[in-house]
C-alpha cells in the first residue's frame, strides 16, 4: 500500500501567494518548451442530463511531478466539481489528490500572467479586462506580480458585478481599478488586455487595439467559444499554450482559419517554447501579441505540486492508502 495526501479545497485555500503559483507555472512552461509531454483536454458531453466531463494532464520531469485534472460541470447537481490527482514523476506512485476547486483561478491566472510576462511590453502598466468573475480575478492578481500596474479597467455586462470588481481589486492592489460601461471603453488605451468569459462571439473589435497591445485570452477552449475575433487572430504574433489545441478546441483561431484571413501556420509558437528560448516573444513594441490559453496540464501539475509541497510543510491534510497493481490486480 502506499500513503496518498488528500487535500480539501479548505486545506490548499491561501496556501500559496500569486507570485508563488506564477514562479511554479513559468517553470512548467519552461519544462514543457524543452519537450515535456502535455495533451490538450479530453471533453464529453451528455446530453441527459446535460452536463461534461473533461481532463487533461502533463508529465513535468523536473519537477519529478505528474498528474492532471479531471472535473465535471453541469449534469443534475448543476454544479462543477474538479479533482487533481498528482503523482510522483519517478516513481509513478500517487502523491497526493487535492479538491482542485479552490486552485483553479489562481494556477490559470498565472498561466496567463506567465504570458503577459514573455509577451507584453517591459513597461506595460495598463490593464483592460473583459470578464468579472473568479478568472478574472486570478488573472490580475497573477499579472500584477509580473508587471508595475497603474490603471485597470474592467468591463461585463451585468453593472453590479462589474463595480463590485473595481471595488474589490481596489483594495487588493495599488493600482487604480475602474468600472467602465462597455469593452471598447476598457480596451482603449489599454496595454494589456485580459478576456476572460463564456463567450461565444467576439467581446470586443480587432481593429481598436492599439499597436504593442498584448492579450491574453483564456475563455476560448471550445471550438464554438469566441472571445476574440479573425481581425485580433491576424493581427497579432500567436501564442497558444499547446500548439494541438490550435485546430483542435481554440475557437477563436479555428474561426479566423474558417474565415480565411490566417493558416494553421499563423501559430506563432507555444508559449513554453518562448519561456525556455526556443522561439521569440515580442520583438518590438508595436507589435501585438496574443496569448491564447485554454487551460492545461501544465499549469495544474506545477500548481498542485507547489500545494503538496506546502501542506506537508505544515502538516494538512489526511492520508489516503492505494494499492499497487502488483498487490491488487490478483485475479481472485
Amino acid at each position: 500500500m502506499t500513503e496518498t495526501l488528500f487535500l480539501t479545497s479548505e486545506d490548499v485555500a491561501g496556501l500559496a501567494t500569486p507570485g508563488e503559483y506564477v514562479d511554479a507555472v513559468r517553470e512548467g512552461y519552461r519544462q514543457r518548451g524543452q519537450g515535456a509531454p502535455a495533451e490538450p483536454r479530453t471533453k464529453l458531453a451528455n446530453d441527459d442530463p446535460k452536463g461534461m466531463l473533461t481532463t487533461y494532464s502533463a508529465v513535468l520531469p523536473d519537477t519529478g511531478a505528474m498528474g492532471g485534472y479531471m472535473y465535471d460541470a453541469g449534469f443534475g447537481a448543476r454544479d462543477a466539481w474538479f479533482m487533481t490527482p498528482l503523482f510522483d514523476a519517478d516513481s509513478g506512485e500517487p502523491r497526493a489528490l487535492l479538491d482542485g476547486a479552490s486552485m483553479n483561478p489562481f494556477k490559470t491566472g498565472a498561466a496567463g500572467a506567465v504570458g503577459v510576462d514573455a509577451l507584453a511590453r517591459e513597461d506595460a502598466e495598463s490593464v483592460a479586462v473583459v470578464g468579472s468573475g473568479a478568472q478574472a480575478r486570478g488573472q490580475l492578481r497573477a499579472i500584477d506580480t509580473v508587471r508595475d500596474l497603474d490603471t485597470v479597467w474592467v468591463y461585463s455586462p451585468t453593472k453590479e458585478h462589474r463595480e463590485e470588481f473595481a471595488g474589490e481589486m481596489n483594495t487588493r492592489l495599488d493600482a487604480s481599478v475602474a468600472a467602465v460601461a462597455s469593452s471598447a471603453a476598457a480596451i482603449e488605451g489599454a496595454d494589456i488586455v485580459v478576456t476572460a468569459t463564456t463567450a461565444s462571439e467576439p467581446v470586443f473589435d480587432g481593429e481598436s487595439l492599439e499597436p504593442g497591445t498584448h492579450v491574453t485570452a483564456m475563455g476560448q477552449y471550445d471550438p464554438e467559444k469566441r472571445e476574440l475575433d479573425a481581425t485580433t487572430i491576424e493581427r497579432s504574433t500567436y501564442v497558444i499554450d499547446l500548439r494541438a489545441r490550435a485546430t483542435h478546441d481554440a475557437g477563436s483561431f479555428i474561426h479566423a482559419v474558417e474565415e480565411g484571413v490566417v493558416d494553421e501556420d499563423h501559430v506563432h509558437a507555444e508559449l513554453g517554447e518562448v519561456v525556455a528560448g526556443r522561439a521569440e516573444g515580442r520583438t518590438d513594441d508595436e507589435e501585438i501579441t496574443v496569448f491564447d490559453s485554454g487551460g492545461t496540464g501544465i499549469e495544474t501539475v506545477a500548481a498542485a505540486q507547489l500545494l503538496y509541497e506546502k501542506a506537508v510543510e505544515q502538516g494538512l491534510g489526511q492520508t489516503l492508502e492505494f494499492a499497487p497493481a502488483s498487490e491488487a490486480l490478483t485475479g481472485e
